[in-house]
């Protein structure tokens, strides 16, 4: 995968997530994980991942799909922001659980603006 076509792929995740389309999301998402990165940076992909599944679970009034693949999720995006994942998760992450425990809208998922492509 080029960097054009994983940003390109990037923000139709961002696109999709962000209009709570959270299936569509989650499918272009594992495209990147399964893509060339670092084992290091995988858990926060699929952090990232089960974030979108667990939103979905939480639509659809499935209780036990939001603690189980929300606390996974939580767990995976813990920790500083990494160098690697082009979108920011700390913020995310924060938003994210409170979302999961019916405490606010659901995060907005973007790009890290200190990677000097600020979308």
């Amino acid at each position: 995968m080029t960097p054009h076509e994983r940003r390109a792929i990037l923000t139709r995740a961002r696109d999709q997530f962000n209009a709570g389309e959270y299936w569509l999301a989650h499918e272009s998402l594992e495209t990147i994980w399964r893509s060339i990165i670092t084992e290091a940076a995988a858990p926060v992909w699929q952090g990232l991942i089960q974030a979108a599944a667990a939103l979905l679970h939480r639509e659809r009034g499935n209780r036990h799909g939001v603690d189980v693949v929300g606390g996974a999720a939580l767990e995976k995006l813990a920790g500083p922001q990494r160098a690697d994942v082009e979108l920011e998760t700390v913020h995310f992450r924060a938003q994210l659980a409170h979302a999961l425990v019916g405490e606010g809208d659901p995060p907005r998922l973007e790009f890290r603006t200190d990677d000097g492509q600020g979308d």
